[in-house]
């Protein structure tokens, strides 16, 4: 039986497979929330679908996405990473990652984890929009500004408004599932 689900996976199965079990579930483990954080840096300006494709290389070259160890890098490691052609090889995007790494940890003092920090713009529990369009879905919202204003004062790079509502809809803090979409409800 063919199920409807949301047009922009179109038939990859990649991108099918990433729609049907990970967009829009709500997510609260810091590992995971700084994984989609960084791949959606790196999405900056590049489509979801090129990241996708990457995304195994990027946990294998980011040290399966540890915030820790991210944090730690120095120029040899930085090198390397400049060198592998498995990823997204853009200077600024991975100098970010790194300080971005130590700017996690720091909220994660501040408020106890991310999960907390960035939940707290939503109260804890997603947005459930009620799209029947494709062109209804916005590439950004009054939040996504908001938290993008924040995480910039934080140190953040590359977590435009644009980036952060698509880290929302990943993460499910927003569903963003089109309503006749067989994951809208079980989201």
């Amino acid at each position: 039986m063919n199920k409807t689900r949301c047009t922009w996976p179109g038939t990859d199965p990649l991108y099918v497979a990433y729609h049907d079990t990970e967009w829009g579930v709500p997510v609260y483990d810091d590992a995971k929330l700084f994984e989609f954080l960084i791949l959606e840096t790196f999405q900056a300006g590049l489509s979801w679908i090129t990241v996708l494709r990457k995304r195994e290389n990027f946990r294998k070259a980011f040290d399966d996405f540890d915030y820790k160890k991210i944090a730690k890098y120095d120029e040899v490691k930085f090198d390397e990473l400049i060198q592998n052609a498995g990823i997204i090889r853009n200077k600024l995007k991975i100098k970010a990652t790194i300080s971005n790494a130590i700017a996690f940890m720091e909220i994660q003092k501040e408020f106890g984890s991310f999960s907390n920090y960035i939940w707290g713009f939503t109260n804890g529990k997603p947005i459930k929009n009620n799209w029947n369009l494709l062109s209804e879905i916005p590439a950004v919202t009054k939040i996504s500004e908001t938290i993008s204003k924040d995480l910039k004062k934080r140190g953040f790079k590359f977590v435009g408004p644009t980036v952060i509502y698509a880290h929302m809809q990943a993460t499910g803090m927003v569903n963003d599932h089109l309503k006749e979409c067989f994951r809208y409800h079980e989201v």
